[in-house]
């Protein structure tokens, strides 16, 4: 019985070996799939990355020729405000000047609102 039982023990411990074996390898696949997975997602990840970027630049190329259009819009307003002020404070500047000579040379006295 001894025979025997010393078979079957070295079958359980070849077949343990081989399990380990089986294991092993599974251990093995697990751990290679998980680095492709990780690679993969990170090329998708790059690759998404710069599809959105090249995105935001043409939005950024587009919308940026709009601003400095507006710009040159606002700009030219401006320079025909003043254009229209210069034109206006010339047609009034004599009348100004003799309102200013008459207030100074011509006061009206009265007496400040504490002084009473």
């Amino acid at each position: 019985m001894s025979a025997q039982s010393s078979t079957g023990i070295q079958t359980l411990l070849e077949a343990e070996k081989e399990a380990q074996a089986i294991v092993a390898k599974a251990r093995a696949y697990r751990t290679q799939k998980l680095k492709d997975a990780r690679s993969e997602a990170s090329k998708e990840i790059s690759a998404y990355k710069a599809s959105k970027e090249t995105e935001f630049k043409e939005f950024e190329g587009q919308h940026s020729s709009s601003n400095s259009k507006a710009e040159e819009e606002a700009n030219a307003g401006v320079q025909q405000e003043l254009i229209d002020i210069k034109a206006l404070a010339a047609k009034a500047k004599d009348s100004v000047i003799v309102e200013l000579i008459e207030a100074v040379t011509k006061p009206t006295p009265t007496l400040h609102i504490n002084a009473q």
